[in-house]
């Protein structure tokens, strides 16, 4: 994560989502790829610039129009 810049807690944030998608098995069932962290830095380098936050983002967002029922794993703001 650190390769895309951004905070230690915007990383942490990241890497706890990452693996709340791994434990819940979607991203396995959908993609037939093992969800690792090597594997989200491949997908997380695929998106447009942005932090890890905003990439983690993007690649959610293009899961949830392929697949459906990946909204719940996307980052929010504290003021959403």
């Amino acid at each position: 994560m650190e390769t895309f810049d951004g905070d230690e807690a915007e990383r942490r944030a990241v890497a706890r989502h990452a693996r709340d998608l791994a434990d819940s098995g979607r991203y396995a069932a959908d993609a037939d790829v093992e969800l690792t962290p090597e594997h989200v830095v491949v997908q997380l380098a695929d998106a447009p610039e942005g932090s890890p936050a905003d990439r983690w983002n993007w690649w959610l967002g293009a899961l949830e129009v392929a697949h459906g029922g990946y909204a719940e794993f996307r980052l929010r703001n504290r003021e959403e």
